[in-house]
């Protein structure tokens, strides 16, 4: 009987995980955090619109102002206020109710589809900051 090494017994089990290991982290790219091509655009046009309608009451960094509160904050976590209340809110404004900075109006030049995009956009920083 011929006599193998460790070495060569252990190798194609290395290439195998090393493999495996490989796979998973750059498919995690795109199951995580990487996203489509779409989805990436999505973000991008949601910032800028964030940023052109909202950044000047809400914070340029979701942080809040003066003059509106954070949506980097646990009561905008989508559990509580999901995604429609969102939409109503540009639609329709909202009175204040957690916060006392007054009544919201409605953002009449914002799009649902526009939303859509603002939404996703806050989404993906509550999550960066632990927000799920």
């Amino acid at each position: 009987m011929k006599k193998t090494s460790a070495v060569s017994r252990w190798w194609p089990w290395t290439i195998a995980v090393g493999a495996l290991a490989l796979f998973a982290i750059v498919g995690s790219q795109f199951l995580l955090g990487g996203g489509s091509v779409q989805q990436q655009e999505q973000l991008a046009q949601g910032k800028q619109t964030y940023n052109d309608n909202c950044a000047s009451c809400h914070g340029a960094d979701l942080k809040g102002t003066r003059q509106g509160p954070p949506f980097i904050h646990q009561v905008y976590e989508p559990s509580h206020h999901g995604d429609e209340a969102f939409y109503r809110a540009a639609a329709n404004g909202v009175r204040a109710h957690h916060w006392r900075f007054g009544d919201m109006p409605p953002v009449s030049n914002v799009t649902r589809k526009e939303m859509a995009d603002i939404i996703a956009y806050i989404r993906e920083q509550q999550r960066e900051y632990g927000i799920k």
